[in-house]
């Protein structure tokens, strides 16, 4: 249906009336989520669900590579680990509050991402998403033999026995307060991502995925806006893995297999990589549907046939996954509503 021809005008004449209503579902999503499910969910599901929360927000940053700069990075199980360890090194050697090692992490965390960029100038598709592999490998390895720290001394700050759990934010000590602590991070997160999309570094992303040649041509620096895409990932993911060492108070290096990597990109391709609904469908189909099956009495790992069956499904069927679909039905009802 047109819009009425003062319709423009209206617009025109008063642009700072027209609101951004993609933030309206999400800001309303963020209030349920942040005060309401603290006060009904339990103990065991409340971490489940800050789970869910940060790792929404590591598929955030391998879906913002995808999407603005058709990149594959299988690297952020890695890059979580990164963040996370620089996290928990600050945190025992020094006391700072967890804000300011979670930023720090994330800062180095970004640097490794600048890091994995500069494969990224020279190849993409396959060749690129098996480098990021091989340095998810390498950290893998990596981290099993100097562990995670726990409060030891030296660098690796690794001992037998720990000497006691990471302390949490102040405003997140209960597993309720650390939820909604985590919620409102993932948020800000998003929005970080919403701003550079609607901004320059957006605008060059697009031209870049659609041609790199016509991006240059155009005055683009392909080189800093691929490095900027990278740092901002990796800085997304030392993120996550900061919220992450809170959520458990301490790492283990079990926890970040490369082959993780690849299993969250499967998802991320699944629940969609073309908005905020997507990551959170990725992050629930990886972290609730094993524990819901779990709680049933049916093995977590059924939750893997699942994810095969939805990959192809979203292969076949869904190129811009499980969220484009919920997108298209909610507009095919709207539409049927108003008509």
């Amino acid at each position: 249906m047109s819009a009425p021809a003062s319709a423009p005008t209206m617009r025109a004449s008063r642009p700072g009336l027209q609101p951004h209503w993609q933030l309206v579902l999400p800001v309303a999503a963020i209030g349920a989520l942040a005060f309401v499910v603290p006060v009904l969910a339990t103990s065991l599901w409340l971490k489940v669900l800050t789970s869910v929360a940060i790792y929404a927000l590591a598929v955030a940053s391998i879906a913002l590579l995808y999407r603005r700069l058709g990149l594959v990075s299988l690297a952020q199980i890695a890059l979580m680990g990164c963040g996370g360890w620089v996290t928990l090194r600050l945190s025992h050697a020094w006391g700072a509050p967890f804000e300011v090692n979670m930023l720090a992490g994330a800062v180095v965390t970004a640097g490794i991402g600048i890091v994995l960029a500069y494969p990224a100038l020279r190849m993409r598709g396959l060749y690129l998403a098996l480098v990021t592999l091989m340095a998810a490998g390498g950290f893998s390895i990596l981290v099993n033999v100097i562990q995670f720290p726990n409060g030891g001394p030296g660098f690796a700050g690794f001992i037998v026995q720990s000497v006691g759990s990471m302390p949490r934010p102040v405003l997140g000590q209960s597993d309720g307060a650390f939820f909604s602590y985590c919620v409102i991070v993932v948020a800000l997160g998003f929005l970080l991502i919403h701003l550079h999309e609607r901004g320059s570094p957006g605008r060059a992303w697009a031209f870049i995925r659609g041609s790199e040649a016509a991006a240059m041509s155009a005055g683009v620096n392909v080189t800093f806006y691929k490095i900027w895409g990278f740092a901002l990932s990796g800085f997304l993911a030392g993120i996550a893995g900061g919220l992450l060492a809170g959520n458990l108070q301490h790492l283990d290096a079990r926890s970040f297999p490369a082959a993780e990597s690849v299993m969250l990109f499967a998802l991320t391709i699944v629940g969609g990589a073309w908005g905020w609904l997507g990551a959170v469908i990725a992050a629930v189909l990886y972290r609730l549907l094993p524990a819901f099956l779990n709680d049933i009495g049916v093995s977590g790992n059924v939750a893997y046939i699942i994810f095969g069956v939805a990959l192809m499904h979203a292969m076949a069927t869904a190129p811009r996954g499980l969220a484009g679909q919920l997108e298209g039905a909610w507009k095919a009802i709207r539409n049927r509503a108003q008509s």
